[in-house]
C-alpha cells in the first residue's frame, strides 16, 4: 500500500446509455466484495469510480432516440444506481463525472502535444503509441505482436493516423454533437484520456490499484497507461481484473427462459443475493456461466442461511471462533480465493447445527458468530428473524401447532396461504421458518 493502512482504488464505471448487464454486475460485485473484506480487516478503503456521460454511445442513441444525450444520461445513471443498490453494492467513495473534468483532459492532452506524444490531424488528436516505452505491457504482447495478431481490434481508423494503433485522445464534434472548447476546436475527450485524468486527479500518482473487467485489459487499461507514461507520472502500481460472464445454458439470456441478462430483471426474479452467491463460489478470474439452475441453486443455498440464522436467533453472542475466522482469512488473502472461503462457510455452518443438535451451546455460539462474521466480510445479507412481519410469524407459529395436534389439513392450509403471499416456508423437527 502507498500508505499503511489505506488502500487506494479506481474501478472502470459505466458508460451510461443504457441498463447494466450481469457483466457490469460482475465487475461492480467482484470489487464490492474486495472492498468490504479489507475494510473488515481494518484497511481504510477509497474506492473511485467513475460514469462516463459522454461517449460515441450515448451520442448515437440520442439521435436514434431523438432526445437530449444528458437526458440519457441522466435516466441511465439513476438506473444504474437503483441497480446497484438492488444488490447490494456499496456506493463508491468518489463517483467523478467525465463531463466535469473536461478542462483537466484539454490540459493533459495539451501537455502530451507540447512533448511530442501527442499530434493534431482532421479529425482529432491522437497519442503516438510508438512514442511509448513498453506500449503493450498489459496486453502481454509487443506493439509488433499487437498488430500482427489484431486486424479484429478496434485499432484501425484515420487515414491521417502515423501508426494504425494510435489512438483518440480528443475527437472534433460533428455538427449537432455535444461539444467543448480546445486549442484544437470543439469537440469531446476520448475514452481513454477520461479516466487517466480523473484516477490521478483525485488519487494521486502511484495510487494502489486500478480495476476492471477481463475486457478493459487492452485497449482501454494500456493506453491509459500510455498516457501517463508519456506525462512521466507513476500510474497505478497493481491491476486486477476479472473474468468473463459468460451463458451456461448455451442460449440468450431472457426472463421467458428464466435468465435474464439485466439486472434489473435479475432483480425482479430472483433473489438478489443469489447473483453474489453464485460469484462468491467462483474464483474473480475465471469465467463464470449465469443459469437459471445456478441463480436458483444459490437461492437455496441463501434460504438455508435464513434458516440457520433463525434457528441460532436465540444463542448468546460469545465471540466467533477464531480458528474459523484465520482460515477465512488465509483463503481471502490467497487471491482472493471466495469458492475455498464459501466452502468454509458451509462446513462452519453444519458444524453449528451439530453442535446444537448435540446440546453443545457454546460451541454452536461462536462457531454461528464466525457465520455471521464471515457473511458480513463479503456483503451477503442474511434475513434476521425480526425482519419477517409478526403477523407471518403469527402464521408460522400457527402452523407448527396444527402439526402438533396432528391436524396436517390446517398445517397444509396455512403453509399454502404463506407461500401464495410470497413466503418461502421451511419445516424442520425444530420448528417452521419463513423467508422472503
Amino acid at each position: 500500500m502507498r500508505e499503511p493502512g489505506r488502500l487506494s482504488i479506481y474501478l472502470c464505471g459505466p458508460t451510461v446509455y443504457g441498463p447494466p448487464h450481469l457483466g457490469h454486475g460482475r465487475a461492480t460485485l467482484v470489487y464490492d466484495i474486495m472492498r468490504r473484506y479489507l475494510e473488515w480487516s481494518g484497511v481504510e478503503v477509497r474506492l473511485v469510480s467513475n460514469i462516463t456521460d459522454i461517449d460515441d454511445k450515448i451520442i448515437d442513441r440520442a439521435e436514434r432516440e431523438g432526445r437530449e444525450w444528458s437526458d440519457i444520461t441522466t435516466k441511465c445513471e439513476n438506473i444504474w444506481f437503483r441497480a446497484m443498490e438492488g444488490i447490494d453494492v456499496l456506493r463508491p467513495t468518489d463517483v467523478p463525472h467525465a463531463t466535469e473534468w473536461v478542462d483537466e483532459m484539454v490540459d493533459m492532452i495539451s501537455t502530451l502535444e507540447s512533448s511530442g506524444a501527442a499530434y493534431a490531424t482532421s479529425d482529432g488528436v491522437y497519442l503516438s503509441v510508438e512514442s511509448i516505452e513498453g506500449y503493450g505491457l498489459l496486453a502481454h504482447q509487443s506493439l509488433d505482436d499487437m498488430m500482427a495478431g489484431g486486424g479484429d481490434r478496434e485499432v484501425f481508423g484515420a487515414s491521417e493516423k502515423r501508426h494504425p494503433a494510435d489512438f483518440a485522445l480528443w475527437k472534433f464534434a460533428k455538427p449537432g454533437e455535444p461539444a467543448w472548447d480546445s486549442p484544437w476546436g470543439a469537440g469531446r475527450p476520448g475514452w481513454h484520456s477520461e479516466c487517466v485524468v480523473m484516477s490521478l486527479g483525485l488519487l494521486g500518482d502511484g495510487f494502489d490499484l486500478h480495476c476492471g473487467g477481463q475486457d478493459l485489459r487492452f485497449p482501454h487499461h494500456e493506453n491509459e497507461r500510455a498516457q501517463a507514461v508519456a506525462l512521466g507520472r507513476e500510474f497505478a502500481r497493481h491491476w486486477m481484473h476479472n473474468g468473463f460472464v459468460v451463458d451456461a445454458e448455451g442460449e440468450k439470456m431472457s426472463k421467458s427462459l428464466g435468465n435474464v441478462s439485466n439486472l434489473l430483471d435479475l432483480i425482479e426474479v430472483y433473489d438478489p443475493r443469489a447473483y453474489r452467491m453464485v460469484l462468491l463460489q467462483s474464483h474473480y478470474r475465471s469465467p463464470v456461466g449465469i443459469s437459471a439452475d445456478g441463480l436458483e441453486a444459490a437461492g437455496r443455498s441463501l434460504a438455508g442461511l435464513d434458516s440457520f440464522i433463525a434457528r441460532t436467533a436465540s444463542l448468546e453472542d460469545v465471540g466467533a471462533d477464531a480458528v474459523t475466522l484465520d482460515a477465512f482469512r488465509v483463503a481471502m488473502n490467497d487471491d482472493l480465493d471466495t469458492p475455498k472461503a464459501m466452502a468454509l462457510l458451509f462446513d462452519t455452518m453444519r458444524q453449528a447445527n451439530t453442535a446444537l443438535d448435540e446440546g453443545d451451546d457454546a460451541t454452536a455460539a461462536r462457531l454461528t458468530s464466525a457465520v455471521k462474521n464471515i457473511c458480513g466480510a463479503v456483503g451477503l445479507r442474511l434475513v434476521e428473524p425480526e425482519d419477517v412481519p409478526a403477523e407471518v410469524l403469527a402464521q408460522a407459529a400457527a402452523l407448527d401447532a396444527a402439526r402438533a395436534a396432528k391436524d396436517y389439513d390446517a398445517a397444509d392450509a396455512i403453509r399454502s396461504e404463506l407461500q401464495n403471499a410470497g413466503w418461502q416456508v421451511e419445516t424442520t423437527r425444530e420448528g417452521t421458518t419463513v423467508r422472503r
